[in-house]
């Protein structure tokens, strides 16, 4: 395999280079009894690890499969360690084939072949994490663009290759200066990081908002200091890794300083109203609110900058956390607080009214939702109407009269029927209409005469 590519691009002279040495080397592989005992140890690793993996798979499983009910902090961790499990193959092989290149060093004072092994049983690795671990898209396409390429060249022995060259390739940014392999180490390590961050902020968020004897306007703001922690602490360990020191980044930090202080004004008073609206509890999720444009609903989601409203007829609202300090905001949950309201109807004047508050306050004292504190129901004459004698009852609930609760509706139930119980008449509007006949003008013969 001798050719004379002196007239061809360097990029072929190299590449030609390596399949070259590639050929040597297994050539030599092939006629080299230290080679082939190696391979028969590559073999005998890899079928122990599929044995033992055919017993240790389904007990790992079963001992790592939590109820499906529990939702404690070790069932989630046990959960995660779980997915890793289609990895005890190839992990399995690569250690047996670590055993086996000691033994192999130590007899024939060779090991390239089994250790040329063992990469390939990483790479198998890598390329189940891909396949079969990984969910993320993000993280699906990162593995296949560059873990899995990486891995190949790692497993033929051109990783270090691949990076003095891309270490020989520098990138400046004004008073920044990294090398191409510094970006590829920040993406990868960046990403592993801020996946890691999401995973540890959605369990943190989890075992927080559990913590039933906090308030939840505590647990909110407990929350959010989590997720700031966690990303602020992999963005610092990626600013390492990336190898970009802190201290230059302090032109960056005058900028966004400049730019709080012209452009972003709003952003900035959200964040911080958002902050004072966690620590002081004024609003959390799950309170109705009106605001004082018109706008209500119930709190469902708190973010840094906004609070989504869902209104009753399922719109989702976003409203800036600075018009909850700024603005008047009725809260008529406020953690659980009762609220009054109220159900008018009418009687007949025929109907003797001095029998009709006990009737009505102790039908709808009756309803489940309705409370005893701070007041019972109280039935009161509000006036005497055209058709009949109005009343009202006023009632005390824990909730809104909208939605799922609809309280004033079953109270005018229970107060129809128990009015009906004791033949008390509701009444409806009269008219009396009197007609009026004009008198009879005389015939017109006797107006001429």
């Amino acid at each position: 395999m001798d050719f004379d590519l002196t007239n061809q691009p360097e990029i072929v002279q190299q590449a030609y280079a390596y399949v070259l040495q590639g050929w040597e080397i297994a050539h030599e592989w092939l006629v080299s009894p230290a080679a082939w005992s190696q391979f028969g140890l590559l073999a005998a690793a890899f079928l122990l690890a599929w044995l033992l993996t055919r017993r240790l798979r389904p007990w790992l499983t079963r001992v790592l499969t939590p109820e499906a009910s529990r939702q404690s902090l070790l069932a989630s961790t046990r959960r995660f360690l779980l997915i890793f499990v289609p990895l005890l193959l190839p992990l399995l092989a690569w250690a047996f084939t670590g055993i086996g290149e000691s033994l192999t060093r130590a007899i024939f004072n060779s090991g390239a072949v089994i250790a040329f092994g063992k990469r390939v049983f990483l790479l198998l690795a890598a390329r189940i994490l891909v396949r079969e671990i990984v969910q993320d898209g993000f993280l699906k396409v990162l593995g296949r663009m560059i873990l899995l390429p990486v891995m190949a060249l790692y497993a033929v022995g051109l990783l270090d290759v691949a990076t003095e060259r891309l270490n020989e390739l520098t990138v400046s940014l004004g008073n920044i200066e990294f090398t191409l392999m510094s970006v590829i180490r920040g993406i990868i390590a960046g990403s592993i990081l801020f996946w890691l961050g999401r995973w540890s902020n959605d369990q943190t968020g989890a075992y927080i908002h559990k913590q039933e004897d906090m308030r939840p306007a505590t647990r909110q703001l407990a929350a959010k200091a989590a997720e700031f922690s966690i990303f602020g602490l992999a963005f610092l360990l990626l600013m390492n890794i990336v190898g970009i020191p802190l201290t230059s980044l302090a032109v960056l930090g005058g900028a966004i300083g400049v730019g709080l202080g012209l452009g972003l004004q709003k952003i900035a008073s959200n964040y911080i109203s958002g902050i004072i609206l966690l620590l002081e509890g004024q609003a959390t999720v799950g309170d109705y609110v009106e605001l004082d444009s018109g706008e209500a609903g119930t709190i469902v989601k708190t973010t840094a900058r906004a609070m989504i409203l869902e209104t009753y007829d399922g719109r989702w609202i976003v409203v800036p956390n600075e018009d909850f300090i700024t603005t008047r905001v009725i809260n008529y949950s406020d953690q659980g607080s009762a609220n009054r309201y109220e159900a008018p109807f009418s009687v007949s004047y025929k109907t003797d009214i001095n029998l009709v508050p006990d009737i009505v306050e102790a039908a709808v004292a009756k309803h489940p939702g309705v409370l005893d504190t701070p007041y019972p129901p109280d039935c009161e004459l509000r006036g005497f109407g055209d058709s009949g004698v109005d009343f009202a009852v006023e009632f005390w609930v824990n909730g809104i009269d909208d939605g799922a609760n609809k309280y004033t509706s079953d109270v005018l139930f229970l107060i129809w029927n128990a009015l009906k119980d004791h033949d008390i008449e509701i009444p409806y509007p009269h008219r009396v209409i009197e007609l009026q006949h004009p008198t009879e003008s005389p015939a017109p013969e006797a107006q001429e005469a």
